[in-house]
């Protein structure tokens, strides 16, 4: 029995493709301006090269993950599910900001208002 036959066989898409193939695939499909209207991140847009590129996409995950997403799309392959939520920084759940209730109010005890 193969490993493909195999039931324990990898079913992601991207098993065995490195980050430099993927990217260079990109580049070469859609260049670096395109590249940069799709996936809004400064290493497509200003003075791009695949080695900036990479060792930004190497320390940033969500710009990875984006980037994988793109490349899956384009091949028409589906996308695994932990590449399905969604990574990125504007949409990551953010702590609880203290309002003005939350604060203790300055000279409270001036006007005569409860401090807790």
């Amino acid at each position: 029995m193969t490993a493909s036959n195999s039931p324990q066989a990898n079913k992601d898409p991207l098993h065995g493709l490195t980050l430099k193939a993927i990217l260079t695939e990109m580049v070469e499909q859609y260049g670096f301006d395109g590249l940069a209207q799709r996936i809004r991140v400064r290493c497509f847009s200003h003075d791009p090269s695949i080695k900036s590129s990479l060792t930004f996409l190497r320390k940033t995950q969500w710009a990875r993950e984006k980037l994988e997403r793109l490349y899956l799309t384009s091949k028409g392959l589906p996308i695994p599910p932990h590449l399905l939520g969604s990574s990125t920084p504007a949409t990551r759940e953010k702590p609880a900001q203290k309002t003005c209730a939350d604060k203790p109010q300055t000279n409270a005890h001036i006007w005569g208002k409860k401090t807790d």
